[in-house]
């Protein structure tokens, strides 16, 4: 096991981007912050003592000032003991940046502070290629949509072929999201992708690590 994602849900199970379309505008940094804090106080009351990453998405147009914005999820590490340099920020290709300069200081301020910094659901979203030589992350998570029905898509397998290429070269490390049949995961697997996450292995909990299913 190399990390936890936290995941937002509503009470009735719906997924985060449900959940965000009722956010409005000028309410998305607390929302932020309140999710943040939360993952990480059950993090520090779930996890065993190791290693173990906590991920964590955050949205960077809500991100007006890193290191102010940081400051509550630090406090919670602390009051949860639960170390930083087990922290993993997510931010995803899906949402439009409005400005990446803003994002690549984000990102800066994050690895000072010896986080894991990740691109998620990569080569679906807007910046793809250009937004990673931006930014190089430590991590990238391929989108699932890359990843479904990989074993029988010479096409995606190529594609995969060259990110786990690319992502070597650059030191950045990989994994394979949305993983549902053990095809696609003996495929992946055969890619050279070590870490991957989906359905296949386990499912979302609420307020509870998942059991995986190896």
């Amino acid at each position: 096991m190399w990390a936890y994602e936290a995941l937002v849900r509503g009470t009735a199970g719906e997924g985060a981007a449900t959940i965000l379309e009722m956010v409005e505008s000028n309410a998305v940094y607390g929302f932020d912050q309140a999710c943040r804090v939360k993952a990480v106080e059950l993090a520090g009351k779930l996890f065993p003592a190791d290693d173990i990453k906590l991920s964590i998405n955050f949205m960077p147009n809500a991100v007006y000032q890193p290191d102010a914005c940081i400051r509550a999820t630090l406090n919670a590490a602390r009051r949860a003991n639960f170390r930083q340099d087990r922290l993993m920020f997510e931010f995803t290709e899906t949402e439009k940046m409005r400005d990446t300069a803003h994002v690549r200081n984000i990102v800066g301020a994050y690895r000072r502070r010896g986080f894991t910094t990740a691109i998620d659901d990569f080569g679906a979203g807007y910046a793809g290629l250009g937004l990673l030589a931006e930014l190089q992350p430590d991590v990238i998570k391929i989108d699932m949509a890359i990843i479904r029905n990989i074993d029988t898509s010479a096409a995606k397998r190529s594609i995969v072929a060259a990110i786990v290429k690319m992502a070597a070269d650059l030191d950045i490390t990989v994994v394979g999201e949305g993983v549902e049949t053990r095809d696609e995961l003996a495929t992946i697997i055969s890619l050279g992708i070590r870490l991957c996450q989906g359905y296949l292995l386990a499912r979302p909990s609420l307020e509870a690590l998942p059991v995986p299913c190896w």
